[in-house]
């Protein structure tokens, strides 16, 4: 019998002040109802260390820096690991790629540039213009997870950040299982996904932004559907 409950871990530290997290128990509480279930949502404060076996999914929110780097690259470890399906907006796109670049790729010196700005491996680095409260269009990736998640290849987006992927890691970081599947309109990386996984998508935008105006976002109901397949 397939479960009409689930159960998502929110990777963040909750501050009621930030937009997106006002906003994403919005998005998926709309996805929710849209798809007929019921969603019970947990903040997974960084600095804290719950087991992590319990949930159907995970997303990782926006709002950096966490108060612990290691308690959130955990969280996103396991999801990864564990084929849980796995979301990541703003920060959490940014600590995917880290996670996957210390994990995955092997590198150990792999850091975030608003932690570390001198590292010599800042996968994470400042972003030539600061995308804050701004909208820009996005370019998606025919037939990846992301794109059939629309049902288009072309989105208007909002933003609140100020890093993003370092153009100089960005060939080795792509060179496998992660895939580009979503530029800006100066074809600069804005979504990425595992291949060989569930549901794991990270973008460096807010979709979740839309559900404060009404509109529930395509890739909460991405995700539901993700969750709701593998616990079945």
């Amino acid at each position: 019998m397939i479960s009409t409950t689930l159960n998502l871990a929110l990777i963040g530290d909750y501050n009621p002040e930030v937009t997106a997290h006002q906003a994403i128990p919005v998005a998926l509480q709309q996805a929710g109802d849209s798809l007929g279930l019921t969603v019970h949502l947990h903040w997974l404060d960084t600095d804290t260390r719950p087991s992590l076996h319990g949930f159907d999914g995970f997303w990782c929110v926006p709002a950096s820096p966490y108060r612990d780097l290691d308690g959130a690259l955990r969280a996103i470890r396991f999801a990864r690991e564990q084929r849980r399906p796995f979301l990541g907006t703003c920060a959490g796109f940014q600590h995917a790629l880290l996670e996957y670049a210390r994990n995955v790729l092997g590198w150990a010196d792999a850091e975030h540039g608003e932690l570390a700005p001198d590292a010599k491996r800042a996968v994470i680095a400042p972003l030539s213009c600061a995308l804050v409260e701004a909208v820009d269009s996005v370019r998606l990736v025919p037939y990846t997870r992301i794109a059939e998640a629309y049902g288009s290849l072309d989105l208007h987006e909002g933003y609140r950040c100020r890093y993003g992927a370092n153009p100089e890691f960005l060939h080795a970081l792509l060179d496998a299982d992660l895939i580009p599947s979503g530029h800006d309109s100066n074809g600069d990386l804005r979504a990425v996904e595992l291949l060989d996984h569930p549901f794991f998508i990270a973008t460096l935008f807010q979709p979740e932004r839309a559900a404060l105006k009404g509109i529930t976002p395509p890739l909460a109901v991405a995700l539901l559907k993700a969750c709701r397949a593998v616990s079945a």
